[in-house]
Formats: structure tokens, sequence, C-alpha cells
């Protein structure tokens, strides 16, 4: 289980769309499917 609570870290810091905290963008993306589908795929970096 931490291993992947690690991959789910690292990708919420990855995330540059959303100049909020880590906290922040977990309950975002716990409520908004659009939203972690953008952090799972990697939609919106460059």
């Amino acid at each position: 289980m931490a291993i992947i609570r690690h991959i789910a870290l690292n990708l919420l810091n990855q995330e540059k769309h959303l100049k909020k905290g880590v906290k922040r963008k977990r309950n975002l993306a716990g409520w908004d499917n659009e939203y972690l589908m953008e952090i799972l795929t990697g939609a919106n970096q460059l």
C-alpha cells in the first residue's frame, strides 16, 4: 500500500495546472472525476 500511496503523491506533486497544496488537490480529485483523469493521464502537462 505504501508504494501506491507514493505513486499517488508523486502524481499530485507533478500536476502543475492547479497551484494548490497536495491536500487540496487530493480532495479535488476525489470530488471531480475529470480532474482525477487529468492527474492520472498527465493531461495539461507540458
